[in-house]
């Protein structure tokens, strides 16, 4: 209606039994920071692809500056000024940052193009925005902070007068948050108006002039001003009661919703060096398609520690991975897990010494979508037993069914294929399956991802038993809160090196001081 820069009125959206959103009303103030807010699954991404044309609701009307638009239809929205910049960003890694700003954009095309041309035309554009990038620098090869800032820049082209933001601080460190909400309240001064979908509360609390929170797909509250609420209030308008969130600690249910700055774990002064779960000793690999080259890198997790992770995506962690697993053969250097040598077996014989993998990707690396649950948690148990064994299908669904029950996976039966299981789930499956009795070193990679605060803090949980027990944890996560909250010890990735480590108490700022190499 009028006065809004844009709103929905009734929207709703299905998947299959899923109700993503039910039946949303609210309207966005223009020239104004909103920040959209929920659990994993509560609808937000879901309501800025509708704002986008990206997704067709079932039902409902989508408003931008007081008209109504057809919903559904990308090419409106967008030409009515709105332009949504997704969490996981959408350039074309082998074009250059002047091609991206060409293509797409609604200026008179030129009928015969050159390098020179095109920088020329767009050095200006990326200036202004204070953009400090090379024009014929390729996308690929930009640090991820470079390449969202693009992705701004590039919504902006046409005019775009509504930037909607999905989690834009997801990947990048707190100095690099510093700057992206530099850029917005420069865009909000200019007129702009931005919807930020965000999990953290600190972060909707020092940028967004408003507060929406989504619960289950539908409107908790909002949009109210952000300085009337408190990251007290927030968090249980997120929550919500009765939530499995409830059951969690006060500090992993602020380390989850990002409420403070807290150094998470204390000191434990006066204890002997723990013998090692895994020993990586100076490895140098090939570069990876999905990240730099190890170089010269070298790691100690103790038995009964969690080591984390922290870094920038991008720069080795899933080389890291691989090497450890033995799907990136060294160059240079060794691997120990406790006291074998691994450095030349297969992975089947890592997984022998204990080895176990939360992989990036649960539902690409970490379940075969298709197969049965009890397919899923029996396969390496299969595989341990050689290929000449016979199998017990019906013993195999016996086992499998008591170790989910036992992991809390909320299932009809065994036989139901790993694609019905939520996020949550589907994790807590593949928990099931990689922390057993045998198990001595644990990969957690990014192991909560799009999980809901109950789920986090489950898997949370996990690693920190497993760590009772006397297993190594290597911890890789995006998020400083998650690590700052559960490791022993925190060290920091950058283009293939190991550049730092912290112990508790943390220092926040530090760790992202190291993560972005100011100093160096």
């Amino acid at each position: 209606g009028a006065g809004f820069a844009l709103e929905c009125r009734q929207v709703t959206v299905r998947y299959g039994t899923v109700t993503a959103l039910d039946n949303l009303t609210l309207g966005f103030s223009p020239g104004l920071v909103h920040a959209v807010v929920g659990q994993n699954g509560a609808g937000k991404t879901t309501f800025g692809r509708v704002c986008a044309g990206i997704v067709r609701p079932d039902s409902g009307r989508l408003f931008i500056n007081g008209g109504g638009v057809p919903v559904g239809r990308v090419r409106e929205s967008r030409a009515l000024g709105v332009e949504l910049i997704h969490q996981n960003f959408a350039l074309p890694p082998s074009f250059t940052v002047a091609e991206v700003m060409e293509f797409g954009s609604k200026r008179s095309p030129a009928s015969i193009y050159s390098r020179r041309m095109l920088r020329d035309r767009w050095s200006d554009h990326l200036a202004a925005l204070g953009l400090t990038v090379d024009p014929e620098s390729r996308i690929r090869n930009l640090p991820v902070e470079v390449q969202q800032g693009v992705e701004i820049a590039r919504a902006l082209v046409n005019d775009g007068n509504i930037l909607i933001l999905d989690e834009p601080t997801a990947v990048l460190s707190p100095a690099g948050i510093e700057r992206l909400f530099g850029r917005i309240r420069a865009l909000r001064q200019g007129g702009v108006t931005v919807i930020l979908i965000l999990h953290k509360l600190r972060e909707v609390l020092e940028i967004a002039d408003t507060v929406t929170v989504l619960r289950t797909g539908r409107l908790v509250e909002g949009p109210v001003p952000s300085n009337t609420r408190t990251a007290a209030k927030l968090a249980a308008a997120i929550i919500g009661p009765g939530s499995a969130a409830g059951d969690a600690a006060p500090a992993d249910r602020a380390a989850v919703l990002g409420l403070t700055d807290a150094p998470g774990r204390t000191a434990s002064p006066g204890q002997a060096p723990k013998p090692p779960a895994l020993a990586v000793g100076n490895i140098r690999t090939q570069r990876e398609p999905d990240g730099p080259a190890l170089n010269d890198l070298s790691l100690r997790i103790g038995c009964g520690e969690i080591l984390g992770i922290a870094g920038v995506e991008g720069n080795g962690q899933r080389t890291l991975v691989k090497a450890i697993a033995g799907l990136s053969p060294l160059l240079a250097g060794s691997i120990h897990l406790e006291d074998q040598e691994v450095t030349r077996l297969p992975l089947a014989a890592r997984r022998t010494a204990g080895l176990r993998i939360v992989p990036f990707e649960r539902n690409v690396e970490g379940l075969s979508l298709s197969s049965a649950l009890w397919e899923n948690w029996s396969v390496c148990r299969m595989l341990a037993d050689g290929i000449f064994r016979l199998i017990d299908p019906a013993g195999l669904r016996r086992a499998s069914r008591s170790a989910l029950a036992h992991w809390d996976v909320r299932f009809a039966s065994v036989d139901q294929p790993a694609s019905s299981l939520s996020g949550g789930n589907a994790q807590k499956l593949i928990l099931a399956r990689e922390i057993d009795q045998d198990s001595r070193l644990i990969i957690a990679a990014q192991p909560t991802r799009g999980l809901d605060v109950g789920a986090t803090t489950f898997v949370w949980r996990a690693l920190r038993e497993a760590r009772e027990r006397g297993c190594g944890v290597l911890l890789i996560s995006s998020g400083l809160d998650e690590l700052l909250d559960i490791s022993d010890r925190v060290a920091v990735m950058l283009s293939g090196r190991s550049v730092a480590e912290f112990v508790p108490p943390f220092d926040l700022s530090a760790v992202g001081v190291a993560m972005t190499a100011v100093n160096r």
